[in-house]
């Protein structure tokens, strides 16, 4: 598969090492560091110096592009029956990563777009090209539909493949227009939408199967049996993909901050990240301000319903916030001449969280 398609190969990986170039033009105009990680709200939320954005990045995507390439090429069936896909491994990366490079060179030279609705975009095409070469795929242990049902029926394997491309089709044009709905939403979209193209196909699969074993038809496939073994890995990683599909969706949508009062202190509870104490001595202003806290995200815990963490703005530079997503209010303290930012679910907790502060603190 290697040999056969060289020419491709070694084109597919000039273009995943173009932004390299691009970067080496553009060096003297970028900054010492550059955003090179943003959260699920679209904040930037991770940096790297200047040398690894332009030459880091490309080469490591790079890396996966060839791991990819030899994990297809060891699968004979893969290598016979799926020429067009495997054309689409080729050039994933090399779209990947001079997508994310010229992101990261754009923003860095001040230009302004969002970033989240940037990569709804791109992931919606993705999925919409992968639906489309999705029936093309014959029986192999690499690219596909892999779970133990489809391996075991040729037939079960081409219909939950023509099935699933048009789920992937319908979900991805769906993830493309919820670009032109909050950001929020769009997201929220986007997750079911990713969900729902790895789930139903899989459903559709074990239905399909097990209609087909019920009725006496004959199984065929063109694949060697899986052992016994092998058929309870597939189900354990079923499973765990399951669990951690839970497991992500609490994260994005639940969880809440809570505000406990002692004698002398204060500790703010908070889900999925570390509480902080405060001393009442050490609280040196508070205010009570309507409308949200602007601020990038620098280091901490994001989601749809939680913002936590350290943040900077223009107005404090560097502060710390306890608050719900997009909160109607906030209250904002000087501790120890730094900032606190803190909300409740709604203004009337937001309220009550300030009043009781400032009957603590005396101010």
């Amino acid at each position: 598969m290697i040999r056969k398609n060289r020419k491709v190969l070694i084109l597919s990986s000039l273009v995943t090492l173009l932004p390299i170039l691009v970067g080496l033009i553009l060096w003297d105009r970028l900054p010492e560091k550059l955003v090179t990680h943003w959260g699920i709200d679209g904040q930037p939320d991770g940096w790297s110096g200047l040398p690894f954005a332009v030459f880091g990045t490309p080469l490591t995507m790079l890396a996966v592009q060839w791991l990819l390439v030899l994990i297809t090429s060891f699968d004979s069936k893969a290598r016979e029956r799926n020429t067009k896909p495997f054309q689409m491994v080729l050039w994933i990366m090399p779209v990947l990563s001079n997508l994310s490079c010229f992101t990261m060179y754009a923003l860095a030279l001040g230009v302004e777009f969002s970033m989240s609705r940037l990569m709804l975009i791109f992931m919606g095409v993705i999925f919409l090209v992968i639906g489309n070469y999705l029936p093309k795929c014959r029986q192999n242990y690499t690219i596909g539909i892999r779970v133990p049902w489809t391996y075991a029926d040729e037939e079960t394997w081409n219909s939950t493949h023509r099935f699933g491309g048009r789920v992937w089709v319908i979900c991805s044009v769906v993830m493309i227009l919820s670009v032109f709905l909050p950001a929020a939403w769009g997201i929220t979209i986007f997750i079911t939408a990713t969900i729902a193209l790895g789930v139903i196909p899989i459903v559709y699969a074990w239905l399909f199967y097990r209609k087909k074993k019920r009725s006496g038809a004959a199984m065929s496939s063109t694949l060697p049996p899986l052992k016994k073994g092998s058929k309870a890995l597939a189900v354990g990683v079923l499973v765990f993909v399951l669990v951690l599909t839970a497991f992500i969706v609490s994260m994005l949508f639940l969880g809440d901050i809570s505000v406990e009062y002692g004698q002398d202190s204060f500790t703010i509870v908070a889900s999925f990240y570390d509480d902080l104490t405060v001393d009442y001595d050490s609280v040196e202003t508070i205010e009570y301000r309507d409308g949200n806290l602007p601020g990038i995200r620098t280091w901490g815990y994001g989601s749809f319903r939680l913002l936590m963490g350290y943040f900077e703005n223009e107005e404090f530079g560097g502060y710390t916030r306890y608050t719900y997503y997009d909160p109607e209010s906030c209250v904002i303290l000087t501790v120890d001449g730094k900032t606190l930012a803190l909300s409740g679910e709604n203004p009337e907790q937001t309220k009550t969280i300030y009043e009781t502060l400032k009957s603590h603190t005396g101010l």
